[in-house]
């Protein structure tokens, strides 16, 4: 996937009130109520594995939005799939039996995905792809982090930690193979990556893709590396913060020093690991706002009005997709507080437990 225009379109983080994060809408058979009982938007989140952010994030701000919007819960369906495709296609089935007309779809992989949007417009229901582009796949919108930017805040991140290192040694561990947001982060820091293991001054160790985002693979990959170099790592660009709680893992069962070590969600435990200087930065977006635009998007198009604030489209395939990209930030132990903690979820008192307490700001947890 290639983005084609890429346009700021939330520049500050939304410092959003935490939501009940009750009973949603998953059981909900009434018609909807907005709009004249127009139907109903359905969000098919993927998993909780990958990362906690599909539960702990994206769900809570997507009620956060539709219910600021005047929609109740009769008015949504809110889903998991949790990593199985066949669950997540028949989640897309019941929904528009239950009166589904746009679907926000986080897909499991580019198959699964497309045959989900297939039969959506089948039906004469509305598609955006939510975070991942199903490639080949026929969404009508597309609302993400700009995923090859974000590759190049963690490409950057980790040549700005090495800086004076002796042609130090880089391992990289890929987000998952199936996912097009991987594909555009790895494109990403490769960019920046690449003209330096070319040159020598920097030395590629290994480069693997960690399916399905897992964590235990992770750490059964990384810690191969690190027999495989002799334990010979100076940094790794991790894909994720579920991949990069891995390397923080595999260092410690190994007795090894922390090194220089990127990530991507602002998880809870990365920024533990981060104000204990266990991982150096990871890179976010405002998932605030990332989900108030596609949740906003959805809303429209429910009502049958025309979308507004689409200034960017990608290349899917020879298609060109109506496009809202977020723009990341790298996230280093000074800029906690004005980032993720802004966005209202996440508290310094989550943050501030057990061992890592001791790192955090003296007033944090007041």
């Amino acid at each position: 996937m290639r983005t084609k225009i890429v346009t700021v379109l939330a520049a500050g983080l939304l410092a959003m009130s935490l939501a009940a994060c009750g009973s949603n809408a998953t059981d909900a058979d009434n018609e909807g109520t907005t709009g004249g009982g127009m139907g109903k938007i359905a969000v098919l989140l993927p998993d909780s594995k990958s990362s906690p952010r599909w539960e702990t994030a994206d769900r809570v701000f997507f009620e956060q939005t539709f219910q600021k919007a005047g929609l109740t819960p009769d008015d949504y369906i809110i889903s998991n799939a949790e990593g199985d495709p066949a669950v997540q296609r028949s989640q897309a089935d019941q929904a528009i039996t239950d009166g589904a007309k746009v679907l926000l779809l986080v897909n499991l992989d580019n198959g699964s995905g497309a045959a989900i949007i297939d039969t959506a417009k089948a039906q004469g229901v509305t598609v955006i792809d939510y975070d991942r582009l199903t490639v080949g796949g026929k969404a009508d919108y597309y609302v993400s982090g700009d995923a090859t930017a974000a590759g190049r805040l963690q490409g950057q991140g980790i040549v700005d930690d090495l800086k004076g290192a002796a042609t130090p040694q880089i391992a990289i561990l890929d987000g998952a193979p199936t996912d097009s947001f991987a594909t555009d982060l790895a494109k990403g820091y490769h960019e920046v990556l690449d003209p330096l293991f070319d040159s020598g001054e920097f030395e590629l160790v290994d480069s693997q893709a960690v399916k399905d985002w897992d964590g235990a693979t992770a750490l059964t990959i990384f810690e191969q590396m690190l027999t495989a170099s002799n334990n010979k790592i100076d940094g790794v660009v991790a894909a994720n913060d579920t991949i990069a709680n891995a390397v923080v893992s595999g260092l410690k069962s190994a007795n090894l020093p922390m090194i220089p070590l990127s990530g991507l969600d602002g998880t809870i435990p990365a920024l533990q690991h981060i104000l204990a200087g266990e991982q150096t930065f990871t890179v976010y977006f405002s998932y605030g706002t990332q989900a108030e635009l596609a949740g906003n998007l959805a809303v429209q198009l429910l009502k049958g009005e025309e979308p507004s604030g689409i200034t960017a489209s990608v290349d899917n395939e020879g298609v060109e997709v109506p496009a809202m990209l977020i723009d990341p930030v790298t996230v280093r132990s000074d800029k906690i507080e004005e980032t993720v903690i802004a966005d209202g979820l996440i508290t310094w008192k989550d943050i501030c437990v057990g061992e890592y307490a001791q790192y955090c700001p003296e007033d944090a947890t007041n």
